[in-house]
């Protein structure tokens, strides 16, 4: 089964005295990158969380959000002494520079000043992190398998859309080889023509010379090996689908030669019939390309 990088789960838990929400959500990313937004306070949460998250999820930017708070009156927020000094010395300072300068600020408020970082402290007792972070481990685990579940989800669809894609570009490409036969004898009745042409204006050409020249021309207009790669680069594909786990680079790398074998389709086709299977299959590879783009 393959995994969509994109998901999203939310969850709430409490435990007395604390509460607390989360809220896990990811994006397409080249690797793995892990934001984290976690109490400091509350040691090994971060790595715990870590090691969690990285057996769910291999590919994708993932955002883990953590909000918690204490209900009890212990838990009341205070004003650090030692912070807001620093604080009030520093618009002090801003304040000077600015009259000289001749800059008038607004007055400071009370409620701005609050806001600031570390100005406002929540206490907590020392012995509450070693057990408060083992229940917020224990707990994560709900809201960590409903994320996994919506990106097995959307990967259950991503692979049934590129299942269904990897069908179109098989069908196209036995079209393609259908009309082979058909572009050959219209190949050769042309460079007959061709060759005819030229023996008929031009003097002392060796007509050797020329037949090999346009023997050439129709080699490197052949596309039967295009076709042939573009029936393995499917196989390949569906190999893929079915291994399942974290596929998404090895889909996006088989999308790269998809489109080639296309492109160098469409210019040796050489006939209008071939040039339209040609269209097709790239707006089809660019289809499927899009959608490996959400693979794990």
């Amino acid at each position: 089964m393959i995994k969509s990088m994109t998901g999203f789960a939310s969850a709430s838990g409490a435990h007395a005295p604390f509460s607390w929400s989360w809220e896990v959500r990811s994006v397409n990313g080249r690797g793995l990158d892990l934001r984290l937004r976690v109490p400091d306070w509350v040691e090994g949460l971060e790595a715990g969380l870590r090691k969690k998250l990285g057996a769910v999820a291999a590919r994708g930017n993932v955002t883990c959000n953590l909000r918690l708070t204490r209900e009890d009156g212990d838990g009341g927020l205070k004003v650090n002494e030692a912070q807001l000094t620093t604080v009030l010395d520093a618009l002090h300072q801003i304040e000077a520079r600015a009259m000289d300068a001749g800059v008038s600020l607004a007055p400071s408020k009370a409620t701005d000043i609050v806001t600031m970082r570390g100005v406002l402290d929540q206490p907590v007792r020392k012995d509450d992190a070693a057990a408060v972070c083992a229940i917020l481990l224990g707990d994560a685990d709900a809201v960590l398998d409903d994320f996994d579940a919506m990106r097995q989800q959307e990967g259950t669809a991503l692979a049934t859309v590129l299942t269904a894609q990897l069908d179109e570009v098989e069908t196209l490409t036995a079209e393609a080889a259908d009309l082979v036969a058909n572009r050959s004898a219209e190949m050769a009745q042309s460079m007959q023509s061709a060759l005819a042409r030229v023996l008929d204006n031009t003097d002392g050409a060796d007509p050797d010379r020329v037949a090999q020249e346009l023997a050439m021309i129709a080699v490197k207009a052949d596309i039967t090996e295009e076709i042939d790669r573009l029936r393995a680069h499917v196989t390949a594909a569906r190999d893929l689908l079915a291994q399942g786990g974290a596929v998404g680079r090895k889909l996006d790398f088989l999308m790269q030669e998809f489109n080639r074998e296309a492109n160098t389709l469409c210019s040796k086709a050489q006939m209008k019939a071939m040039t339209t299977v040609g269209l097709a299959l790239k707006a089809v590879i660019d289809q499927m390309r899009e959608q490996v783009q959400n693979v794990e």
